[in-house]
């Protein structure tokens, strides 16, 4: 991959995170339930995505059997993510939701070390320690574990395990297939699961609001998940998962505005070793594993 295409893959990554950072918010703003809010993300962002796809002249014909599979598991993990999450977010505080939500910080450079054997290099490692140590000191005081709140922090823990595999098999749909229509048909399997899930909570499903709605769908789905489809195509788990890094302190800038909830300095210094570590990875050099040839090809033509 060239080094132009590199940045604009990293480029498409960060702005995916500052994107899906105000996810959160719209859930806390939107007079629906918050899984109802999840359904309505996928379903006004699926016929923009799908328009979108067919407009690049892709067409659904020659998918194999094994690519539909991959892509339904992709939807069905995403629509049980946003369930948990999105419930999650209204039982704890934002900002134990968005760290425990985002846990596929650690779990996706795991896959990646284990299972595809991008193994980091000794500046990447740094990278990911400091990133470990800005994510504790950013949460600060927020971060706790009490009776309160303890069944969000649960719940938002399942999600980011639930995220990191539908990471997981997009990565793998992306081998041999463009972002936009992976993206479309993931978010279409996904609209069922999570409408289901919501009348199964009884939950409100028609707003009468549509702005918290529209702006979810545009921000999380269409924009957030947009690039970061782009960008998984074309980037290490590492580098993906330190990036992920970025939402919290995106968050944290939310909750100081809205919310006025004054950032710390021990905040401060978190977000300035995430920004070092997002630095440190971005300027080191990537190593594919040694039998990654035929499927890094697949990703440069995609």
């Amino acid at each position: 991959m060239t080094s132009g295409a590199n940045r604009l893959a990293f480029a498409a990554l960060i702005g995916a995170n500052v994107a899906l950072a105000f996810g959160p918010w719209f859930v806390r703003m939107a007079d629906t339930g918050p899984v109802a809010a999840g359904f309505w993300r996928v379903t006004l962002a699926a016929p923009v995505l799908l328009a979108a796809a067919f407009g690049t002249g892709w067409r659904p014909t020659g998918l194999g059997r094994g690519l539909w599979l991959m892509l339904a598991v992709a939807g069905v993990s995403f629509a049980a993510d946003l369930a948990s999450w999105h419930l999650g977010i209204l039982r704890t505080t934002l900002a134990n939701a968005t760290l425990f939500g985002n846990s596929a910080t650690l779990i996706f450079p795991l896959y990646g070390f284990l299972i595809a054997r991008a193994w980091p290099s000794r500046m990447q490692g740094v990278a990911l320690l400091l990133a470990a140590i800005g994510a504790a000191l950013l949460m600060g005081q927020s971060y706790s574990l009490n009776p309160r709140n303890l069944a969000g922090d649960l719940l938002c823990l399942l999600a980011g395990i639930l995220y990191t595999l539908y990471f997981i098999c997009m990565a793998r749909a992306r081998d041999t297939m463009a972002p936009l229509p992976a993206l479309a048909l993931s978010t279409i399997a996904g609209i069922v699961p999570l409408l289901v899930f919501a009348l199964a909570l009884g939950e409100k499903v028609m707003p009468n609001d549509w702005t918290p709605l529209v702006g979810l769908a545009l921000a999380s789905q269409l924009i957030g998940q947009g690039l970061m489809i782009y960008a998984l195509g074309r980037l290490s788990p590492l580098v993906v998962g330190l990036a992920l890094l970025t939402q919290p302190v995106v968050a944290a800038a939310i909750g100081w505005i809205v919310y006025d909830e004054r950032l710390g300095f021990p905040d401060l210094i978190g977000a300035g070793l995430v920004a070092v570590a997002l630095v440190l990875v971005r300027r080191t050099p990537a190593v594919a594993p040694a039998d990654a040839g035929p499927r890094m090809a697949a990703k440069d033509i995609s």
